[in-house]
C-alpha cells in the first residue's frame, strides 16, 4: 500500500472531503501541482479548475474555485470557496452558464457590451471545470 497524505477540502458551507489519499493535484496560480506523503510544508493560491485525487487506485475530481492550500504535518488542506463533485454537478446549467459567459466575453470583445471582464472570465472558468469535472464537454 502506498503511503497516504491527509486531505481536507473546507468550503464556507463546511467540510467537503476529509480521508487520507495517495496523490492530489490541484490548480495553483503558478500552475498545476501535485502533492504526494510527507510533502514538505508550502502555502499556495488556488484558482478556478480541477482538483483530483488518487487512493487505492482510483481517482476522484472536484471543481474547486478560488481560495488557498497549505501543506504541513502530511496534511493537505484546501480552503476554498466552492467544491463540487461530479454527480452533483447540473449540467445543463453549467452549459447555459459557459454559453451565457462566451456571449458576454465575445459582445465585449466587440465593444457592443461594457461588462466586468474579470468576472465574465471568472464564471466562464467555473462553468468549464464543471463541465470537466462532470465529463460532459469540458475542456480535458
Amino acid at each position: 500500500m502506498a503511503e497516504t497524505i491527509h486531505l481536507e477540502v473546507v468550503t464556507p458551507k463546511g467540510p467537503v472531503v476529509s480521508e487520507d489519499v495517495e496523490l492530489v493535484t490541484a490548480p495553483g496560480y503558478g500552475g498545476e501541482f501535485g502533492v504526494l506523503a510527507h510533502h514538505a510544508p508550502m502555502i499556495s493560491t488556488i484558482r478556478i479548475g480541477v482538483m483530483s485525487y488518487r487512493k487505492d487506485n482510483s481517482e476522484a475530481r472536484l471543481m474547486i474555485s478560488g481560495g488557498f492550500c497549505e501543506v504541513s504535518n502530511n496534511q493537505i488542506t484546501f480552503l476554498v470557496e466552492s467544491a463540487e463533485r461530479g454527480e452533483d454537478i447540473d449540467v445543463d446549467r453549467a452549459l447555459r452558464a459557459k454559453e451565457r459567459a462566451e456571449k458576454r466575453l465575445a459582445a465585449a470583445a466587440r465593444k457592443q457590451e461594457k461588462i466586468n471582464q474579470a468576472r465574465a472570465e471568472a464564471a466562464l472558468q467555473r462553468a468549464l471545470a464543471r463541465l470537466r469535472v462532470a465529463n460532459k464537454g469540458g475542456e480535458s
